[in-house]
């Protein structure tokens, strides 16, 4: 049978599925429906984040309006997934705080801080963002980002049991959402960008006492290795990699099969990025970039799929991982399902580890295919040329990072968040770039690839290169069935219902609901912010509900403030619940203008100063100020400083004097002359801003003298 042949057949049953589907869907809406909870981080143990309710469907998807709405107390990036247990929504915010609201109003009942040190910031990568909660026998879990993992009681919030998963004097941080595992419940980590070893671990639920620890990469072998697995990952490193820490970080993505009591693992980058760095004599570096099994009760190594052997490009495996039964060639398999960044659409047996298959669902440079024999990718003759201009797809970023798909028993497909991120990669020029730098950013290339040219508008050029799309992909045909329209790259998490629908969060601020069967926009809400984790559904009271929590940050507002510069999206923190009927509105959004006040100080430095101050920049400031300090919002826009800043400059910048803002101090690695280099280079761009900002001015006041005229 032909891939034509496939997609026709997968196109007539999907049709059918349709037809089949509408009048179950109008007798369930007729029907009071019960009380139905959101318990698991994915609804169900499979994390397929599919709602069972239809009183909300494409019949009626119009007359769905916001009901209530809750302002969280920061205003950072929100990622969470809420959870609905006992009439509460429990979710989580920034700085890992925890709010328990009421499900029907959005009454706070309770709310918990853990009081995360604000210098922590620096200690991450994208944001102090948390992905959610767990639940489980009256206890809610929160992992913080200081590397605690605490228990609640679910009631009243007040504190069970708190321990610490980490070193704190290491730069480990916590992002992901703790997961249940029998008596257990699983953390994991993050911080391989600066240096760290990744590891899960796995706690009792009631008491906080560590059960097992599973490390994802070898140690020093000197100091001994902890499990015959790692024994056998050491033999796929050289070097002296654990001088660099190593990384495979298990920052997300976890899931657990209680019938083959597994756990499921998504294991991350390397530490540094470039492989050439941490295993200089090659080797396919174990476990990095692999979905990992572990016996859930001991912790043991059960098998692994490594997706990118010797990973070089950020290509984490770290993304949503999902377990289903699916009949493929007649056979019904229980599968495991995961598209992670490096662009191919995975699916294996979830006993074994056996790869089904893996298909492209993302333009790609890097590989032509995967080896189905081997298991291994097949790897472009440039897929390793590092010069700065080679284009890499899918770029660090991935094809797919980390908000959730989602997967509907009722029309076999899976909704899946795509991207489209070109970057150039450039193999490092100095030293300091070779060597290791625990604690602080050394991803092994050098940043001067990533710096914005000096045009006056990049809008328009990063729109056009960074953009995404919803897909809905069929896992047995290995192929798109339907692709929405290409938009903003930041598109958010999915749920699925059997309503016949699909809502997810787009990157122009609104959340969407499209017909599942076909991804046609059926409805869309104005958010007034990015609504990137995915949205849930519960019921009460024989109404249906859709929660989502949105805010704008996260690696979009972070490390990617070169493009999410020119979106002009506010971070406006918030959780929205809405229902058939529902009346409620949005307060009218806080204007935000990021206009210079005044003409900044000239630059007193040579051209060649003011280069020199563009790179320093570029390879230690513009991980948190954005690529060309095209800055999002959520850290200082440099060139806004003020006098106090500039006079203030050599003790911010070189001794850390906000270092309780999270601001450390880089004398280890720049002096005072490059410091003021940086100074130079942020009075260039201010100077350049407030042109741009006064010619827009001159030109609207033009539009408006000529419209008026007319």
């Amino acid at each position: 049978m032909t891939n034509q042949d496939l997609f026709c057949r997968t196109g007539k049953a999907l049709m059918l599925g349709a037809m089949l589907l509408s009048p179950l869907i109008a007798t369930a809406n007729d029907a009071k429906i019960p009380d139905t909870e959101w318990q698991l981080h994915g609804n169900d143990v499979g994390e397929q984040r599919h709602s069972a309710l239809t009183q909300i469907n494409r019949d009626n998807i119009e007359e769905l309006g916001l009901q209530w709405s809750f302002d969280l107390y920061t205003r950072r990036g929100v990622e969470a997934t809420p959870l609905m247990v006992n009439e509460t929504l429990y979710v989580s915010g920034s700085w890992s705080m925890v709010y328990a609201l009421d499900a029907r109003t959005g009454k706070l009942r309770w709310f918990y801080d853990p009081k995360v040190p604000r210098s922590f910031l620096a200690k991450g990568c994208c944001d102090a963002v948390n992905r959610g909660v767990a639940y489980s026998d009256g206890r809610v879990f929160i992992g913080t980002y200081d590397g605690r993992l605490v228990a609640l009681d679910a009631d009243n919030g007040d504190v069970l049991w708190d321990v610490q998963t980490t070193d704190r004097e290491q730069s480990y941080t916590i992002t992901g959402a703790p997961r249940l595992a029998g008596d257990y419940v699983v953390i994991g980590n993050g911080g391989a960008e600066l240096g760290v070893r990744g590891y899960v671990t796995a706690y009792d639920s009631k008491t906080g006492e560590q059960a097992w620890r599973f490390y994802t990469v070898p140690g020093n072998p000197g100091e001994g290795l902890e499990s015959a697995a790692l024994k056998e990952a050491a033999k796929t490193w050289t070097g002296q990699w654990w001088e660099w820490g190593g990384g495979g970080t298990v920052w997300d993505s976890m899931v657990y099969d209680p019938e083959l009591n597994l756990l499921y693992i998504g294991v991350g980058n390397g530490s540094p990025w470039n492989a050439e760095l941490r295993s200089p004599e090659g080797g396919d570096n174990l476990f990095l970039a692999s979905i990992v099994a572990l016996n859930a009760s001991t912790g043991e190594y059960v098998w692994h799929y490594q997706t990118t052997p010797k990973e070089t490009w950020d290509y984490t495996a770290t993304q949503h991982i999902m377990l289903a039964d699916l009949t493929i060639k007649g056979e019904s398999r229980k599968v495991l399902m995961q598209a992670p960044k490096n662009g191919f659409f995975y699916v294996l047996d979830r006993k074994t580890g056996e790869l089904l298959s893996a298909d492209a669902y993302t333009p790609m440079t890097w590989a032509s295919g995967v080896d189905l024999a081997t298991g291994r990718p097949i790897e472009t003759d440039t897929a390793r040329v590092f010069d700065g201009k080679n284009i890499s797809l899918p770029g660090n970023a991935g094809g797919h990072n980390w908000p959730p798909m989602s997967y509907s028993p009722d029309t076999g497909l899976v909704y899946l968040p795509t991207m489209n991120t070109p970057i150039a990669f450039l193999a490092p020029t100095r030293e300091e770039d070779r060597t290791p730098s625990s604690g602080y950013w050394n991803v092994g290339f050098d940043r001067m690839a990533n710096v914005p040219p000096d045009i006056p508008d990049l809008n328009a050029m990063y729109d056009s290169a960074v953009t995404g799309q919803l897909v809905g992909w069929d896992p047995i045909a290995g192929k798109a069935v339907w692709a929405s329209e290409m938009g903003r790259f930041a598109g958010g998490g999915v749920l699925s219902t059997a309503g016949g629908l699909v809502f997810q969060g787009s990157g122009f601020a609104k959340l969407r609901a499209m017909d599942a069967t076909n991804g046609k926009v059926l409805w869309s809400f104005d958010t007034q912010t990015l609504a990137a984790a995915a949205p849930i559904s519960y019921s009460l009271d024989g109404e249906q509900y859709i929660a989502a929590a949105v805010g704008f940050g996260g690696g979009a507002g972070a490390e990617a403030g070169a493009v999410t510069h020119h979106w002009e999206i506010p971070n406006l923190s918030r959780v929205l619940v809405f229902k058939l009927g529902g009346s409620a509105e949005l307060p009218p959004i806080p204007e935000d203008d990021r206009s210079l006040a005044s003409q900044p100080a000239i630059v007193t430095a040579s051209s060649e100063v003011v280069d020199h101050g563009r790179m320093v920049y570029q390879r230690h400031c513009s991980y948190c100020h954005g690529d060309g300090m095209r800055t999002a919002g959520l850290t200082p826009d440099l060139r806004h400083s003020n006098a106090m800043v500039h006079d203030n400059w050599k003790a911010i910048v070189l001794e850390g004097q906000r270092s309780g803002l999270g601001m450390v101090g880089f004398k280890q690695f720049i002096n005072a002359g490059d410091a003021e280099a940086i100074r130079q280079y942020t009075l260039y761009e201010a100077g350049r801003l407030y042109d741009q900002q006064q010619n827009a001015k001159q030109e609207n006041k033009q539009a408006k003298a000529s419209a008026s005229a007319e």
